[in-house]
């Protein structure tokens, strides 16, 4: 047995429009060339598509099953053939991206060979900044696309009427110290610990973790401040105290002198994209570096969690 799918739209017709000379009037064609298209169904599958009844015709179980699939084929087709249209519109533009120095070196920068490959129209620019610097260029639309990071136990920067916020990852903290300091610790006990806590520039989301802790435990600082992650590890790896970094800071070879340990609770900072989304739709642009944005992040922490398991 076999269907030629072109006989199908003519009982899915007649399914919709309620018998043959309604199908008829809806295709544009003579009611003898709906019934000669069924007849020559019925043939191929040896089985009745139609009862004819006093009333007029109607489906047979098998019709209406075989309407079901010429149903399905009609919105395949439709949505291959809109894919199809729209398969050279692609994005194009200029996407202005802002982000941290972590996000950017480990995340991003990475996925650039595949964003040239992606998307090829749309030419990116990239800003480092601290957050307050990020969240006013996007205030100001001198940026369209910012990812910021917040401890995920503290109230996230507020976002505005405009603004529209989608998590990207969460990104555990860990304990650093100086090599030795948890050598006589089988079970790491923050309480137990005397260095003291690095101080942390106040707009990072660091600092909101570093604090949150050490008001937990009633510990002391340290006389240093530190901004940028390379100089807490210097000033941990010398001795001079301890602090919390985000996993993706410790992504690469550490200095002599530095030991990383996970302890629980310590939470998670949250990496987060934000966009302008106002009573316009921000364009396919735009759209598709967020959708690209997600995607990767996605991938990444995935294949930190997969590395962390193994």
């Amino acid at each position: 047995m076999q269907i030629n799918p072109s006989r199908l739209s003519f009982l899915l017709a007649v399914a919709r429009n309620g018998g043959v000379l309604a199908a008829a009037d809806a295709l544009r064609v003579t009611p003898s060339a709906v019934s000669q298209q069924l007849r020559r169904l019925e043939e191929e599958i040896g089985r009745s598509v139609l009862e004819r009844t006093p009333r007029g015709a109607v489906l047979t179980a098998v019709g209406r099953e075989l309407a079901e699939l010429a149903e399905s084929i009609e919105r395949e087709v439709n949505e291959t053939t809109l894919r199809l249209a729209t398969a050279d519109e692609s994005p194009n533009g200029l996407v202005r991206v802002g982000a941290f120095q972590t996000f950017l070196s480990a995340v991003l920068a990475p996925a650039l060979p595949r964003w040239r490959e992606q998307l090829f129209g749309v030419e990116l620019q990239i800003r480092e900044g601290s957050r307050p610097e990020l969240l006013r260029a996007l205030r100001a639309a001198e940026l369209d696309i910012i990812v910021v990071e917040y401890d995920i136990a503290e109230p996230a920067p507020p976002l505005g009427a405009t603004i529209r916020e989608i998590p990207l990852l969460d990104d555990p903290w860990k304990l650093v110290v100086p090599a030795g300091t948890l050598a006589t610790m089988e079970i790491v006990e923050l309480e137990r610990l005397r260095t003291p806590w690095l101080g942390v520039e106040e707009a990072a989301a660091t600092s909101q973790a570093v604090r949150r802790i050490r008001a937990s435990l009633g510990q002391p600082s340290s006389a240093h401040t530190y901004t940028e992650y390379p100089t807490a590890l210097a000033l941990v790896a010398a001795g001079e105290g301890m602090t919390l970094l985000p996993q993706l800071a410790l992504q690469g070879p550490l200095p002599d002198g530095v030991e990383v340990a996970e302890v629980p609770g310590l939470g998670a900072r949250r990496l987060a994209l934000r966009h302008r989304a106002g009573r316009r739709d921000p364009g396919p642009a735009i759209t598709a570096a967020v959708d690209f944005l997600r995607e990767v992040s996605a991938a990444f922490q995935a294949g930190v969690g997969g590395e962390a398991e193994g």
